[in-house]
């Protein structure tokens, strides 16, 4: 029987996360990962083919564990909840919300497996499809859920600064206000 992993694959992203906060997705390279988790740049290539398996992995989890909420969110039957949501994410994951300032195609999407690139068009698809859902101007539903909160975070993660005590409120405020208008 082999000894247990030091490294898994979670410890590993969270390396990831830290690096991409401190140097954006140019800072992720396999041998950084394995400094910043403390480990043999082996222990990385065991879990990850390549720089663009890392980077996938690493979209891929930060785009779940934020979906998870947004969805649940969503369930409660007041969709402004949704914009709540991205702002208390991203002041309860900064590392990660640092992540999602960026885009797929910063980690290298056009060099992940094909596998890769279908989980991720079917996680936007479904919220795509939870933000149709909804119905009236999706323009309007995405700018209210998802732009606006976003932008209201922004600033202050990029600059390591802390999110304003009522952003919460403003997004969800904001958000009621334009849905009124195109739900």
């Amino acid at each position: 029987m082999g000894r247990p992993a030091r490294h898994d694959a979670d410890s590993l992203l969270d390396a990831a996360v830290r690096l991409v906060g401190a140097g954006g997705p140019k800072a992720l390279t396999m041998a950084a990962v394995a400094r910043e988790a403390g480990g043999p740049s082996g222990s990385v290539y065991h879990r990850f083919a390549g720089r663009p398996s890392l980077a996938a992995a690493l979209w891929l989890r930060t785009v779940e564990r934020f979906q998870a909420g947004f969805f649940a969110a969503l369930a409660t039957g007041r969709p402004a909840a949704a914009a709540r949501h991205v702002v208390a994410w991203c002041r309860a994951h900064p590392g990660e919300a640092g992540v999602l300032l960026y885009r797929a195609d910063d980690f290298d999407r056009e060099h992940w497996s094909d596998g890769e690139r279908a989980a991720l068009d079917a996680m936007n698809e479904r919220a795509f499809a939870a933000l149709r859902d909804l119905g009236g101007d999706r323009d309007k539903v995405v700018l209210a859920l998802v732009d606006l909160p976003s932008a209201l975070v922004r600033r202050h993660l990029r600059a390591g600064g802390e999110i304003p005590a009522r952003a919460e409120e403003l997004a969800e405020e904001t958000a009621v206000l334009l849905l009124e208008t195109c739900l």
